[in-house]
């Protein structure tokens, strides 16, 4: 089922929001005394079309649908903040911001977001707790399993939706259904037509595995001789999965089980924040990084700065930098973590790995795009090497540019993992930051690296 399903939704994509974008501008023109002119119906078509592109990649409706109001009004005030930074960006390019008044540019910039929030926010209010049957869809699921029930849970818990589940239909006898299985279970597959005309049930969604291919045509043909909506619920939950998603190749429809979160709009975002935060660090680090490249120089022989092999985007290999801490510059097949009272480590490079000042040469490589600000830390090819072979879903942290800092790091893992134990923790933390990733969720990281410096947790 697509979003335009919900018929709530489709209100404020297709109706309300275009409305309320065009509207709050002549509102603004009208409230200063303005002429409306033909540069302002130029600048609405405009700030149609952009908004909707934006909201298009953002999806504030996701979070919406599954009740997170706070996460939403972010969202949405994050994409009109978008939409806003590409009509200046267009305006100053081409002269015509100097044909608008400011002071209504300003007003409408603001009022826009609030309108769009508080209207959408009344609308949820005046409709969520309605439950009337004649405004509800009815619904039944073919397939008393794990993605059917939880589907049915999902229309339980959002009332919003307007869908209530009647019943399951399954093959299945009473001893070998779930135990999860709340609702009734109407007949088999063969009932579901006559029940669906004799009920006038809405919609129907059919969860069965691949294998039930010929009884899912018969349904089909079936339920043709009826009016009720049939939509398939993918049976991916057995898999584990990573930035799951719906996509088109060449018009057919495919399903992402683990894909890159970086994808569109996301991608532009990730690098952008990654050449802002490391242009600013190495702008305002640079007398402290050249200290530091002296002392290094002066304090033992070798080179300042120390290149190794690691892994990047997608497995390929990169050289990332680092001031070097240590008497040796391992780079081989076999290579020891540095560890608690390692002879290796020079006295200066003791106070390096101890600060993390040793990773500052780090924001080269993500201004040059090899790596990010943010992401799974990168380990000497030796150790993915070795890892990749005993922990199940290793290599998958590779989907996104090794990072300077990460989500496993923040939680106390830095620096040596001695034994599998710790490195297994690593990598679910770097699997969950895939599964999870937000530019809110890198900021924290940054923020909360930090703190994790400041307190020298864990490095050696």
């Amino acid at each position: 089922m697509t979003v335009n399903d919900i018929p709530i939704i489709s209100f404020f994509q297709r109706v309300l929001d275009p409305l309320i974008v065009m509207g709050s501008l002549y509102l603004a023109t009208v409230a200063f005394g303005e002429p409306f002119s033909g540069y302002c119906l130029v600048l609405m078509v405009l700030a149609f079309f952009i908004s909707s592109a934006v909201y298009q990649q953002i999806d504030p409706y996701r979070t919406w649908r599954s009740g997170r109001m706070l996460a939403y009004a972010r969202d949405t005030v994050f994409g009109w903040c978008l939409t806003i930074a590409v009509l200046y960006f267009l305006g100053s390019a081409s002269g015509m911001k100097y044909y608008y008044d400011q002071r209504v540019l300003l007003v409408w910039a603001v009022a826009t977001p609030l309108t769009i929030l508080a209207s959408h926010i009344a609308v949820r209010f005046a409709t969520g707790g309605r439950k009337q049957a004649r405004e509800l869809r009815s619904i039944v699921v073919v397939g008393a399993n794990e993605a059917g029930i939880k589907f049915a849970g999902v229309c339980e818990r959002h009332p919003n939706l307007f869908m209530q589940v009647q019943g399951f239909f399954d093959d299945r006898t009473d001893g070998r259904q779930p135990p999860g299985l709340r609702y009734p279970v109407l007949g088999k597959m063969a009932d579901v037509a006559a029940h669906v005309r004799r009920k006038n049930i809405k919609m129907i969604f059919i969860s069965q595995p691949v294998s039930a291919q010929p009884r899912i045509r018969q349904l089909i043909d079936e339920l043709k001789d009826t009016t009720a909506s049939v939509y398939f619920l993918p049976d991916v939950y057995v898999f584990d999965l990573m930035q799951a998603r719906f996509d088109t190749v060449g018009g057919m429809p495919v399903i992402a089980i683990s894909e890159t979160p970086f994808m569109g709009f996301n991608s532009v975002l990730k690098r952008g924040t990654d050449v802002v935060v490391s242009a600013l660090a190495l702008l305002l680090l640079g007398p402290l990084m050249l200290v530091i490249a002296l002392a290094v120089k002066l304090g033992s022989p070798g080179p300042v700065l120390f290149k190794q092999r690691r892994y990047g985007l997608y497995g390929e290999e990169i050289y990332i930098y680092k001031f070097r801490s240590m008497t040796v510059l391992d780079d081989g097949p076999t290579i020891v973590q540095a560890r608690a009272g390692d002879g290796r480590i020079t006295r200066l490079g003791r106070f390096l790995r101890r600060t993390s000042l040793d990773e500052l040469p780090q924001f080269i490589n993500a201004l040059q795009g090899r790596m990010s600000v943010v992401g799974p830390r990168p380990h000497a090819v030796a150790h993915n090497e070795e890892y990749r072979k005993l922990i199940k879903g290793y290599m998958l942290r590779h989907k996104v540019k090794p990072g300077i800092t990460g989500w496993a790091q923040v939680h106390g893992l830095r620096g040596e993992t001695a034994t599998l134990d710790k490195m297994e923790a690593r990598i679910q933390y770097d699997l969950d930051y895939l599964r999870n990733w937000s530019l809110w969720l890198d900021l924290w990281i940054i923020l909360k690296t930090v703190k994790v410096v400041l307190t020298r947790e864990n490095a050696h």
